[in-house]
């Protein structure tokens, strides 16, 4: 019999890569989302695969799935500040109250189950690069903290059950991630600049500029994940991409790459927003044997290809879609 793994937030920008991943390596895969932020256009194509089933359900509240699961990855979570400040009570109940039930769901099941936290976890570093030593630097009470501690939680949420019940868990800290199927709206750094670019419009730097991301194409950060769950590894595993880079020098690169001519304006940084981002992933390289092979060139040309092909016409007519036959609630 296939193994069958459930994906929560399996609509998203991640989830739905791995829903694509699983598929190929030959299980059946349960999608499960409650299209929030995610988005049905992202896994279309899989809903004719007698192997794919979606669910139209939020996590937060009690989740049942029929039938044997074996693995469970955890992806349900606004990830962008855009959402996560639009929607703050919900992003805490997803990270606690979604969490504890997909745990009780793996407990249940005898799964195994992947948790995606984030460097978020490490808040505002003061250490650089940030190892899976470090316990972070996060203002509980700003208005990120809504996003930063829900993750912290999570991870606390889930060693406890792994600890207390022996459940098989695994923890990735994601660091900044991009690729197809992002959206452009969604106010992460590289959406952002290329829809400003696309729509003709003067790239938004926040502060200065000086301040730093490491950015991992998508099939990178598949590849890791899918390692670390097959793993036996248990503590938090940072996977991301050490090519770190300047926002205002990832600014001028957009401009380069899209061959357009806009000037870069400035704006306050926002409050407990990161000045440095960057992964140490020596953890990564011992225990999965994983390091990120795709160059932000490469990954960047692909990201922007797909974004250039969307057309407004494109997007209107699959946001209309009906797509209900395919849904269980």
């Amino acid at each position: 019999m296939k193994k069958r793994v459930l994906i929560t937030g399996g609509a998203g920008f991640l989830g739905s890569h791995l829903c694509d991943r699983f598929i190929t390596e030959g299980f059946e895969v349960i999608a499960m989302d409650n299209l929030i932020t995610g988005d049905l256009k992202n896994i279309q194509h899989l809903f004719e695969n007698e192997d794919f089933h979606f669910y139209h359900h939020d996590v937060t509240k009690f989740v049942h799935v029929s039938g044997t699961i074996d693995y469970i990855l955890h992806f349900a979570s606004p990830a962008s500040p855009i959402d996560y400040l639009k929607i703050p009570i919900q992003t805490l109940k997803v990270g606690s109250l979604g969490t504890h039930n997909l745990l009780g769901l793996a407990k249940e099941k005898k799964a195994r189950i992947l948790i995606a936290s984030t460097s978020e976890v490490y808040g505002d570093p003061l250490v650089h690069p940030q190892s899976e030593e470090y316990y972070g630097n996060v203002n509980t009470i700003g208005p990120r903290g809504v996003y930063d501690e829900a993750k912290r939680f999570q991870e606390s949420m889930t060693m406890a059950y792994h600890r207390f019940h022996g459940l098989e868990t695994r923890i990735a800290r994601i660091f900044n991630t991009y690729g197809p199927r992002m959206r452009l709206n969604d106010g992460r750094v590289i959406p952002a600049f290329i829809g400003q670019a696309l729509r003709g419009e003067d790239l938004t730097v926040f502060g200065d500029g000086s301040q730093t991301r490491s950015f991992c194409y998508v099939d990178d950060q598949v590849e890791g994940l899918y390692r670390l769950l097959m793993s036996e590894y248990t503590n938090p595993v940072n996977i991301g991409n050490l090519d770190e880079i300047s926002i205002l020098d990832f600014a001028e690169e957009i401009i380069k790459l899209t061959g357009t001519d806009q000037k870069i304006v400035f704006k306050p940084l926002p409050k407990d927003d990161p000045l440095q981002r960057q992964p140490n992933i020596d953890r990564a390289k011992e225990v999965l044997g994983w390091t990120p092979s795709i160059s932000r060139s490469e990954g960047m040309k692909k990201t922007y290809e797909y974004f250039k092909s969307l057309s407004p016409e494109e997007l209107e007519k699959s946001e209309h879609k009906d797509f209900s036959k395919h849904i269980r609630e």
